[in-house]
């Protein structure tokens, strides 16, 4: 791919420039369970009618086939198989291995989706007996109630503070709320509640070793596979509605017109959420549409006085909130925030389970108000906890991009008469907040994208381990960042917490109960989250993809409609386009020269066909001529109409195929696009979804020479050692990751 090609020969840059060394022992293989395939009937066959060693396929297109000795092969030839291998010869282009286990039949949906779960080395077994055990007790006969010993150590907000929470439709794992009232004094008092898992979760006991392992929820299409047990995370750490719950909260006071902050407090406390509200909910409160309230269950059986005084203090406390974010906001974009862009798809699915249909997320301006008072709580909690234990914290870390992955960007940018300046996340933001085209407002997403592409992962540390300057959160323009919001569905939460805990008990002079990691075994933890999330990034992408491929591949792409659509070009290749369709968030190439060496044409009427010719690419377009001087050209940002379909594979997961059916709009894009722009999701939470094989195929057509590029341009991209920067490059070689931007 171009990105291989790119990061091999910066790696030759490196490794003529530094010394090198070599490899003199393998302490530990780095093997795991691999999901293959059994060849068919056929090709069994070929391999000899009394063959011991069968020869099976990785679902991993890099993991070489695997020699595994069986009789069964005929049996298995249908399914999904786990292996494990035991040996590789040096004499051998094949491995050996055994059969583990069967995960079941190919292209039914449990199959593939235990598929994607061992792929990504992600166990979810059910939650042992002496974890059940340490759990509290909520049952109608038994309720679980706040004690007399919190009460006593707690800050109760029950009674003074309208606590209230916004999360998305049929939400269970609810873990933060937030609160805004007017002081005696006319400040403001803004207040984020975050579920007090610790309080439940122990040091060491066997649900915090389990916690640690797991290191997150997992969040497929589907479903999700949770990190704490559910009579934590969707009930006693649940921040429901109407019922006492433990949380730790971050007060600010704020001016009552600049909305600057005055002081801050940390602490437990004792809540009463008085709303579970969903984001669309809010949001029309939030535009004045007061119907809304028909919808919100604790307004029902109210009187009418007590109704609209209930709805005066909600609607106010829920534009107030915005306003304060509005302003929060306002403060980071000066310093150089970035808005990305990305697609989250929702998969709508019927009592049985088929999917209805494929809806990427609306954004919403209540998505940015809980997003950036969420940002703020873990920007001050950062600070805090890196101010009692500056060797010892656990950080969030976002390095500035390597400037040669921007250099697609500036080139579409510039094809459309847009300078993207890379200089800093500052000139960066600025550059994509002018790059506006009013004729089509796509343009803009797509190149927010694509930066979004270009950006390095944001990872956990320790603050031990790298200088203060390093700290920076380039995306969120931020000098100190962490994650302290979300402890029922995240593990660098629930340290966070208990590192928070610390710093308030050592600003008391009171003896620090829970012992904290050193800074040594806080960066091999953090190494242990990374992975974990990298993990649940690619499961939850290739969990959309699946789905995908499962709502088109029961369509005739021939005279379904669904399977015609709207498509952007947003990137040219050597013999083909690159493709985003923004009604089902998809991203795949779409070829203009066929297998049989035909090129595409487009007649009088607009529509393709394939016939004899040539390719001509340039930098942003590319030209299909025929041998009959009939020519079209494709430019970038060109909207075509495009075919859908996909294209099955027996070993491997199926893909989305692309075909462009005629060089025209499918729709005209001032309405239809329009449309299908504004349900582009905005979110801190980036995540671009489908990119398919036949993208990384045809970006490997790309020739790039960076060697000869100026030698500064190494060195706008700081890294702590040789090491680190040899490991970004292999792991930008071998992992797509494009997806996998998170804040």
């Amino acid at each position: 791919s171009a990105l291989a090609q790119i990061t091999l020969t910066g790696l030759c840059f490196v490794l003529f420039c530094f010394p090198k060394g070599r490899v003199v022992g393998i302490l530990q293989k780095n093997w795991r369970d691999y999901v293959v395939t059994f060849p068919s009937k056929e090709e069994v066959q070929s391999q000899g009618k009394n063959a011991q060693k069968i020869l099976v396929t990785p679902w991993d297109h890099r993991v070489p086939k695997i020699r595994i000795s069986t009789q069964q092969a005929e049996a298995l030839q249908d399914f999904r198989v786990v292996v494990r291998i035991d040996s590789w010869e040096s004499t051998s282009v094949y491995p050996n291995g055994h059969f583990v286990r069967v995960l079941g039949r190919i292209g039914d949906l449990e199959g593939e989706i235990a598929t994607i779960l061992v792929e990504n080395s992600i166990l979810v077994v059910p939650f042992s007996e002496a974890q059940m055990c340490e759990m509290p007790v909520n049952t109608p006969g038994n309720p679980w109630k706040v004690s007399p010993e919190e009460e006593r150590e707690r800050k109760d907000l029950r009674e003074t503070h309208l606590v209230f929470s916004i999360d998305p439709k049929g939400c269970e794992d609810v873990d933060d709320a937030l609160s805004v009232r007017t002081l005696a004094n006319g400040s403001l008092e803004l207040g984020v509640h975050i579920a007090d898992v610790t309080h439940f979760v122990p040091p060491n006991s066997y649900i915090d070793i389990e916690a640690r392992t797991r290191a997150t929820t997992y969040y497929l299409a589907d479903r999700r596979y949770d990190m704490l047990p559910s009579v934590l995370s969707a009930d006693l750490c649940s921040l429901l509605g109407g019922v006492d719950r433990y949380a730790v909260s971050v007060i600010w006071e704020l001016d009552k017109t600049s909305y600057e902050i005055k002081k801050v407090w940390y602490g437990r406390t004792i809540i009463r959420s008085a709303y579970k509200l969903f984001y669309e909910a809010a949001q029309e409160l939030l535009d004045g549409n007061f119907h809304a309230v028909d919808d919100i269950p604790e307004f029902r059986g109210l009187d009418e006085k007590s109704r609209q005084a209930k709805l005066e203090e909600l609607v106010w406390a829920i534009g107030k909130l915005t306003d304060i974010a509005r302003h929060i906001r306002a403060k980071r974009d000066h310093c150089g925030a970035l808005e990305l862009e990305g697609v989250e798809i929702l998969v709508q699915l019927d009592e049985k389970k088929n999917i209805h249909d494929l809806i990427p997320k609306q954004p919403l301006e209540v998505h940015e108000t809980v997003a950036e008072c969420m940002i703020l709580a873990n920007h001050w909690v950062a600070k805090k906890i890196w101010e009692s234990f500056p060797h010892q914290a656990l950080l969030r870390q976002h390095p500035p991009p390597h400037q040669e992955f921007f250099s697609e960007l500036r080139e579409c940018a510039k094809a459309k008469g847009f300078f993207i300046d890379t200089r800093s996340n500052k000139t960066l933001a600025d550059s994509l907040d002018n790059a506006n085209d009013p004729n089509d407002p796509i343009v803009n997403r797509l190149l927010r994208s694509m930066a979004t592409q270009a950006m390095s992962n944001a990872l956990y540390f320790s603050t031990g381990s790298c200088a203060e300057e390093e700290f920076h959160h380039y995306g969120l323009a931020l000098d100190k960042y962490t994650h302290f919001t979300s402890p029922i569905r995240r593990y660098s939460d629930i340290v966070v917490h208990r590192l928070l805990m610390a710093a308030i008990s050592k600003d008391k002079k009171m003896e620090i109960k829970d012992n904290l990691f050193s800074n040594k075994d806080l960066e091999e933890l953090c190494r242990h989250i990374n992975n974990r999330n990298r993990a649940a990034q690619h499961s939850q992408k290739q969990s959309t993809e699946l789905f995908q491929c499962m709502y088109f591949k029961d369509k005739d792409p021939e005279n379904e409609e669904r399977c015609i659509s709207d498509g952007v070009i947003y990137s040219i290749r050597t013999n083909g386009v690159l493709v985003f369709i923004p009604r089902f968030g998809i991203k795949g190439a779409a070829y203009l020269r066929n297998k049989d060496g035909l090129v595409i044409s487009c007649g009088s009427d607009s529509h393709s066909e394939w016939k004899p010719g040539s390719l001509q690419r340039y930098q942003n377009k590319i030209t299909s001529t025929t041998t009959g001087g009939e020519s079209v050209t494709f430019h970038l940002f060109d909207h075509v109409t495009v075919r859908i379909s996909v294209q099955a594979s027996r070993c491997h997961s199926d893909t989305i195929r692309l075909e462009i059916i005629s060089n025209k709009p499918y729709m005209r894009p001032d309405t239809e696009l329009l449309h299908q722009s504004s349900l582009l999701l905005k979110s801190d939470l980036v995540k671009e979804v489908t990119r398919s094989v036949e993208e990384a195929q045809l970006a490997q057509e790309v020739k790039v020479n960076v060697i000869q590029e100026d030698y500064q341009k190494y060195c706008q991209t700081k890294g702590s050692s040789l090491y680190t920067l040899l490991e970004e490059i292999r792991d930008l070689a071998l992992l797509d990751v494009s997806n996998s931007y998170e804040m």
